[in-house]
């Protein structure tokens, strides 16, 4: 087990993605830490989400800046 900070981890990216192919890399960026290692497949991840109500209450694009141009034109208006 290695533990380096996240700048050291950016300066020798290659060193230690060598490295993970052996053993565990934590990269520590403030108090925080993360385990870096690398396997020889690809593992799916654990949780897939699918869209939930909220995603199909959610307005697209157009819908929101239409809403923020009447937002501005009213404060415009008022002043």
């Amino acid at each position: 087990m290695t533990v380096i900070s996240s700048t050291e981890f950016a300066t020798n990216q290659n060193k230690y993605f060598d490295m993970a192919m052996e053993e565990e890399v934590f990269v520590q960026r403030g108090n925080n830490m993360f385990l870096f290692k690398c396997t020889d497949k690809y593992e799916e991840p654990d949780m897939i989400f699918e869209p939930d109500e909220d995603f199909y209450r959610s307005i697209s694009k157009e819908e929101l800046l239409k809403g923020i141009h009447e937002d501005i034109d009213n404060f415009f208006a008022n002043k």
